[in-house]
């Protein structure tokens, strides 16, 4: 397991709060009828509404965990595979393996 990948799954579950509005706010837009949705956008919705919510600064979100919300959320959803594009990580190119 990479450093990110370790360090994303130890924001996640300090932060659980994070991946159920990720959720929230895909299947509002899955059940909107969306057949694909930037994971960037998903995560600008929840920062945007926290920063409004909280007046706290320090709320952060890094960057490199968004793609690994969005290969959760279909982990966890497999009826909704593909629902995020995503690349695959320097290390599964070179393992050759995709999440």
């Amino acid at each position: 397991m990479t450093a990110t990948k370790q360090e994303f799954w130890e924001f996640h579950k300090a932060n659980p709060h994070v991946y159920d509005e990720f959720e929230k706010y895909t299947l509002v837009a899955i059940n909107r009828g969306a057949k694909h949705l930037s994971h960037w956008l998903v995560i600008g919705r929840i920062r945007y509404d926290y920063a409004i919510k909280t007046n706290n600064s320090d709320y952060k979100i890094n960057n490199n965990y968004i793609a690994f919300y969005a290969r959760l959320f279909m982990a966890l959803n497999p009826q909704h595979d593909g629902f995020f594009k995503t690349k695959p990580t320097k290390q599964e190119k070179r393992e050759k393996t995709y999440a």
